[in-house]
């Protein structure tokens, strides 16, 4: 999950906005990583790209701005989650950070400090939201399973939703990867985006 320049220099740009906010009365904001971003594959095949389709398709007045950046980490998010919420002013915040923190072995205690900030900054704002977990191969050991506790144990904390793995259902399953084995390919998109709507439909009511 390399940072890309080029995702940076969109999102920078507010390229990523993936249904004008004028056209829709409120606003979701995808706010996490490359399984976000649309990492090697068209941007409008990535999961946030067809939530806003599903969103057109229910006529669910919501727009979609995804804010996700390859490479970026809980403590990237957090330097950058105030300046997202003012931007755009949602009212959901999907915040789907921390699969980076754990493929780099990086301390759970600021990957559960910096998930709280970020969950914590979107609450203060009022906006709802869905809390997307991250797992780890069995190979990082003890390690793996306390990265898997935290995502519940801040959703509880904060009283918020949780969608326990963005990949649940396919992360065994190689043809739905890229070469790298790390990013989905276009097609797990449609099950990526099923995955998140179990926990966001309930926030769109």
């Amino acid at each position: 999950m390399l940072r890309s320049p080029l995702f940076r220099c969109l999102l920078l740009a507010g390229l990523l906005l993936l249904a004008p906010a004028a056209q829709a009365a409120r606003t979701i904001l995808v706010f996490g990583d490359s399984l976000s971003a649309g990492y090697g594959i068209r941007q409008d095949a990535s999961w946030p790209a067809l939530l806003a389709k599903r969103l057109q398709e229910k006529k669910l007045d919501y727009s979609v701005v995804n804010a996700s950046i390859s490479g970026e980490t809980s403590s990237g998010g957090r330097t950058r989650i105030a300046a997202a919420l003012a931007r755009y002013s949602p009212q959901v915040v999907i915040v789907a950070l921390g699969a980076n923190d754990g493929l780099r072995g990086l301390p759970l205690g600021q990957l559960r400090d910096n998930l709280t900030a970020i969950v914590a900054s979107a609450q203060k704002e009022a906006a709802r939201v869905l809390l997307v977990g991250q797992r780890l191969p069995p190979n990082y050991g003890a390690y793996a399973l306390e990265f898997e506790r935290v995502f519940g144990a801040v959703a509880k904390a904060r009283k918020t939703a949780l969608v326990d793995f963005l990949l649940d259902g396919l992360a065994t399953d190689r043809e739905l990867f890229q070469a790298d084995n790390l990013h989905p390919t276009a097609a797990a998109q449609p099950l990526l985006l099923d995955n998140v709507w179990r926990g966001l439909a309930p926030l769109l009511e």
